[in-house]
């Protein structure tokens, strides 16, 4: 176990000394997270309502996008010290980050049940293929007590003791055999010609591919407050999400493609000669419900005192639980919900940590009553006010102008308005 983990405390800074990560920690890190069987699934959804051609250019804006964000809110985490859902008490208030918390503690067990669920439907499919063997329930119980296990043991432990030893080699390898498996056995260039069949703007799919990365924003800083310095936290975590993505998206849209617009992607896979492959990141994929189980227990350890290792292991039972009662069902609704909500928000933290605070945080007052954080009994007007303005703007832009996107609209309006707010209520 971590030597931090026993005293961890999400609302107090990491001392010095256990800042360790450095930039290939972070690029092994969110390499490993933005590789994944739901990143496949996803990039699948765009073909083949967009052409092959479309869909990457969408994959390429989305990705740059997301992952700006995503590193951005990393520094965040590594200037302070502090958790994701600590910091964002100087934006709403100290009470007033309880609303995100509960939600971002909802989102992460339905992420990691999520993860869970596929899988244990993709070892499924892969035993069966194999062996003719199915036993979906026993491996959904395996994948949750295992990712569980991990999650208790913390992210210094995960990334130092597995990660950079030999799992990003895995990885690699595994997303190498993919791309040259799909080289062989499929005509790129015939997929290129395929015609789009509509249904999707490229808006939309920019809005799907962005909400990939945007789904990490509420938690990277539970990570790269582990670092060494900021700017290693950004370009690792910036570099090796945008790879991953980049390369998981493409390979999903391309293999979704030409199997037809099948949106069960794993399965077509696994029958398909790509088992060695799916196997590998199969055994990755547990890190993702690594990450949602021990970052809803940091974020739970935010609005009630309690040892971060124990509520660990609670909610990994209760993300098992949730993934043995629902089947695995479109998601598409899900990323975009997550989106609609967070990315206004982090445009409101993002413009009071860089614009306003200029970096610096009085980490002492994150949870005095009274101190600089409190502001109208714990609540930050300006702050709540520009984020309920972002949700608005996006779910508007999506009704009447699906074509533009609504993600980045929305975080740069939430932005402006809490600026204009403190502005006039005399950076209050």
């Amino acid at each position: 176990m971590d030597a931090d983990t026993p005293s961890y405390d999400p609302l107090r800074p990491v001392a010095p000394a256990r800042r360790v990560f450095t930039a290939r920690d972070m690029f092994a890190l969110w390499f490993s997270l933005g590789i994944g069987l739901l990143v496949l699934q996803a990039g699948a959804l765009l073909t083949p309502a967009l052409s092959l051609g479309t869909a990457l250019g969408a994959i390429l804006a989305g990705s740059v996008l997301g992952v700006v964000l995503l590193a951005l809110a990393g520094v965040v985490g590594a200037d302070s010290g502090l958790a994701s859902m600590a910091m964002l008490r100087p934006a709403l208030g100290v009470r007033g980050a309880s609303v995100p918390a509960v939600m971002n503690v909802v989102q992460l067990v339905g992420w990691g049940a999520f993860e869970i669920i596929v899988m244990g439907d993709a070892a499924d499919a892969l035993a069966k293929s194999a062996f003719g063997v199915s036993a979906p329930a026993a491996w959904t119980l395996l994948f949750g007590a295992l990712a569980t296990g991990i999650a208790v043991l913390g992210p210094v432990s995960f990334v130092r003791r597995f990660l950079r030893a030999y799992g990003l080699w895995l990885l690699l390898a595994a997303a190498a055999w993919l791309t040259v498996r799909l080289l062989a056995t499929h005509d790129l260039g015939e997929l290129f010609s395929r015609p789009a069949q509509g249904g999707m703007s490229f808006g939309g799919a920019v809005d799907l591919v962005v909400a990939m990365p945007l789904s990490w924003l509420p938690l990277i800083a539970d990570y790269t407050r582990f670092g060494r310095n900021p700017g290693a936290m950004f370009r690792g975590s910036a570099l090796g999400f945008f790879v991953a993505n980049v390369w998981f998206y493409g390979l999903g849209a391309a293999y979704g493609l030409a199997a037809g617009g099948d949106v069960s992607l794993v399965v077509a896979l696994a029958t398909a000669g790509s088992g060695l492959a799916l196997l590998l990141i199969l055994l990755d994929e547990t890190d993702n419900a690594f990450a949602d189980i021990h970052s809803a227990a940091v974020s739970a350890a935010t609005l009630t005192p309690g040892r971060v290792p124990l509520m660990t292991l609670g909610f990994g039972i209760v993300c098992t639980l949730i993934a043995l009662a629902l089947p695995l069902a479109q998601y598409e609704g899900f990323l975009l919900l997550i989106g609609s909500v967070f990315a206004p928000l982090f445009g409101v933290m993002l413009a009071d940590h860089f614009l306003v605070r200029r970096r610096v945080v009085a980490a002492d007052d994150i949870d005095r009553k009274g101190g600089a954080y409190w502001f109208a009994g714990g609540w930050n007007p300006a702050g709540i006010g520009a984020w309920a303005a972002g949700i608005v703007a996006f779910h508007l832009i999506a009704a009447w102008l699906p074509g533009l996107g609504s993600t980045v609209p929305s975080l740069l309006l939430a932005g402006a308005v809490y600026l204009a707010a403190r502005s006039l209520g005399g950076g209050k």
